[in-house]
């Protein structure tokens, strides 16, 4: 199978929304890779997870799955038992365990301050959903993105629901179990510290890790070549 008959799936995060990749998305098109980023919804694990396997379908070719941040959460889920699915990359993404939950894995090590910077806004049917204060956004999201970078990206961030930071990974069997994947992350995350994500990339057996000196939580932001360079080796093993 070659490259070309491969496409690759963008699922961002929570407080970003599918423009996030936009740095990558170019690059990979310069390869002449096929991407699509995906909206995801950041309601739940099981609910965002079942849209991107429709989503999957629709693509109606063998995929890449290229989570961040929660959008791990999705992948792992996504990809579980799912035979289009090739390979998954961690782009500074929680890569859990069969229960474990996105709140679970970022307080494992210590070094997150996105509690201090997150708001809460009631949902309809109850519970929350939380966004980052717009004037600490540029420090714990993007720090080292520019400040018109920050502001943007402030102001187009899309919250996520405490229900979906609080759900279990689902699966019997996480999906990194069974397929290759690679990690790329930044040794200055404010949101998922360092440590978590080395940990997690060798919990799964990581084909190839990228930390990224002074990235920031944005990787796909603040070190797009390296995320690049990260999927396209996902690709080429998969192809």
């Amino acid at each position: 199978m070659s490259a070309q008959n491969l496409t690759v799936l963008l699922v961002h995060g929570a407080f970003a929304e599918s423009a996030s990749w936009n740095p990558v998305i170019s690059r990979l098109r310069a390869e002449s890779v096929d991407v699509v980023a995906v909206a995801n919804p950041l309601r739940s694990v099981s609910g965002d997870a079942a849209y991107l396997r429709d989503v999957i379908i629709g693509i109606g070719t063998p995929v890449v799955l290229v989570g961040h941040s929660y959008g791990g959460m999705v992948i792992t889920e996504a990809a579980a038992g799912n035979d289009a699915v090739r390979a998954l990359v961690y782009a500074a993404a929680f890569a859990p365990e069969r229960g474990e939950s996105a709140l679970q894995l970022a307080s494992r090590f210590p070094g997150s301050t996105l509690g201090e910077a997150i708001v809460p806004s009631p949902v309809a049917g109850g519970g929350n959903e939380f966004r980052i204060r717009p004037e600490v956004f540029h420090q714990q999201f993007v720090a080292d993105g520019t400040p018109a970078e920050a502001e943007l990206m402030a102001v187009t961030q899309r919250p996520v629901t405490e229900a979906a930071l609080a759900e279990g990974l689902p699966a019997d069997v996480p999906a990194w179990r069974q397929l290759p994947s690679w990690f790329v992350f930044g040794d200055q995350d404010r949101n998922i510290p360092a440590a978590a994500l080395r940990f997690m990339a060798d919990r799964a057996g990581s084909k190839g890790t990228r930390e990224v000196a002074g990235a920031s939580h944005a990787i796909s932001v603040g070190a797009p070549d390296q995320v690049t360079t990260t999927i396209l080796d996902a690709v080429g093993a998969a192809g």
